[in-house]
């Protein structure tokens, strides 16, 4: 009995330190992969804090400058996802320096959605094993919940797969930021109290308090922010059209592209996943690539990997061809 409450005791420790540091006592875990469709709550206790959170806006209420706080954070966090978790570090669609690349990569932790090689090297995990048995999150496998959230907090997926990710695994600090993921999502909270809080102070015409920051700029908008970078791993291959056939579910969906700046076209990015731009026509909005290419003007990223002439139709490949040569 004695040995089952201290076993019990110690798994509770464990758990807590890796909300702050995920690797910590990895090769435990490593160990526990046989449960592995387990939903470890515990280890997760930070992903259901997030939503508990947001019912800390009965006591926060709102404020013009709260909401607007929550939406501009949303759409630079979902630009942090699409740009530089997805297109950067898990397919490697344009360049930068080293620098620009931790800038970048602090901007992605700053989402919550876990360290950039973990995310990385799932994403790279389910191109390859795209809606079969060993895909990390296929709604055609496993449903609808599962591959919405479920993956995301069980056993299985709580490490890094390094092996999926040598590239970048190489730069320690990326694997810093990658270990402690909690840390930047902290910092953030606590610039946003701060702010709040000053605010307070100095311009009490706004309304504004410490905690309604926080409440909207961190809890609200990264709760949402979570739901709709999750659309793509599960509705993004349940609901729209298939423009080419790739083998999976993927399909492209106007709407999700609206709300993932651009990530709804999934199955063009399925059948040409190295593309910097994901909307291959002028019609398929992609405000991520809009931004990008922005960038590319100012010298921060280079060599931008452009859609081939070949994902066109036929009558239109000459034409295309002949952009990409002028870009």
């Amino acid at each position: 009995m004695f040995n089952m409450e201290r076993t019990a005791l110690r798994s509770l420790a464990v758990s807590v330190i890796q909300w702050f540091d995920v690797e910590y006592g990895a090769a435990g875990l490593a160990a526990a992969t046989d449960d592995s469709d387990r939903i470890h709550w515990l280890r997760c206790f930070s992903l259901v804090t997030l939503h508990l959170g947001c019912i800390g806006v009965i006591w926060a209420g709102w404020s013009r400058t709260a909401v607007l706080v929550a939406a501009a954070l949303y759409w630079v966090r979902m630009f942090a996802i699409t740009a530089i978790y997805h297109r950067y570090f898990a397919h490697r669609t344009f360049r930068t320096s080293r620098f620009m690349q931790f800038v970048f990569a602090v901007l992605g932790a700053s989402s919550a959605q876990r360290g950039p090689l973990w995310w990385a090297a799932n994403h790279r995990e389910h191109h390859r094993t795209s809606d079969t048995a060993a895909d990390p999150h296929s709604p055609v496998q496993r449903g609808f919940w599962w591959s919405h959230a479920g993956w995301f907090m069980s056993t299985r997926h709580l490490l890094t797969n390094y092996e999926r990710i040598q590239d970048f695994a190489r730069f320690r600090e990326l694997v810093w930021l990658n270990r402690f993921d909690l840390t930047v999502p902290l910092a953030l909270i606590t610039g946003l109290y701060l702010t709040g809080a000053a605010l307070q102070q100095i311009a009490p015409r706004l309304h504004v308090t410490g905690l309604q920051i926080v409440v909207w700029g961190f809890f609200i908008s990264t709760t949402v922010l979570f739901h709709g970078t999750c659309t793509i791993n599960s509705l993004a291959h349940l609901i729209g059209r298939q423009r080419y056939d790739t083998g999976d579910a993927s399909r492209n969906n106007f709407f999700l592209a609206l709300i993932t700046l651009g990530e709804g076209w999934h199955n063009n990015h399925h059948k040409y996943m190295s593309c910097v731009r994901q909307g291959f026509y002028w019609w398929e909005i992609d405000i991520t690539y809009y931004v990008l290419k922005v960038l590319s003007w100012t010298g921060l990223i280079w060599d931008l990997k452009p859609v081939p002439a070949k994902a066109y139709h036929p009558s239109e490949q000459l034409r295309h061809a002949s952009l990409a040569t002028e870009r």
